[in-house]
């Protein structure tokens, strides 16, 4: 993992050239637990529970975004969202509270982020202005350690990550009992 917090006031987009640093694996029999495995193998805090703060661009308001903040709020967890995706969430049937951008004034996402109060961050971006608005939003889940998603099969992962996680479904057993009938495995010669 490539240690953001040393350098103050580096933006946490990754260019081409530094987006293999760090990775980690996950295996198991189901990716909701391979994927929990892989975060908590690169170290991220996967949350048990608390407030998820949410914005998606408008082409990722969709029918699978809406399915992980269910399966999230039926953890118990509380939504926040800013304004237009609060609005497409409770149109849906999904309870989520609206909460200022960083640029709108605040209290805002951010000072939430500094003050502990939001423990999983799905936000994914369009266009130049909108990711350069968000920097200030990821360089506080980066200081603060909270995980964030940066695109809507990440959250969706994560939400299913941190249910079967939750669900006790973690466990750790040999490489080996993945494969059968494979040199090394269990039973053969």
């Amino acid at each position: 993992m490539f240690p953001f917090a040393r350098f103050p006031g580096v933006d946490t987009v990754l260019g081409p050239e530094m987006k293999s640093t760090g990775e980690v694996m996950g295996i198991d029999r189901s990716f909701e637990i391979a994927f929990a495995k892989s975060q908590l193998g690169g170290g991220s805090r996967l949350p048990r529970s608390g407030t998820v703060f949410v914005s998606m661009r408008d082409a990722d308001k969709d029918a699978r975004i809406v399915a992980a903040m269910r399966t999230l709020a039926a953890l118990h967890f509380n939504i926040i969202a800013t304004s237009g995706t609060q609005r497409f969430l409770v149109e849906q049937g999904v309870a989520a509270d609206r909460i200022l951008k960083a640029s709108e004034g605040r209290p805002n996402t951010v000072d939430a982020i500094r003050n502990g109060g939001v423990q999983l961050v799905f936000n994914t971006t369009e266009g130049a202005q909108a990711l350069a608005d968000s920097r200030s939003l990821r360089r506080a889940a980066l200081l603060h350690k909270v995980p964030y998603y940066t695109t809507l099969s990440g959250a969706v992962a994560a939400a299913q990550g941190i249910k079967a996680y939750l669900e006790g479904d973690l466990e750790v057993r040999a490489l080996q009992t993945y494969f059968s009938g494979g040199a090394g495995s269990p039973g053969s010669g």
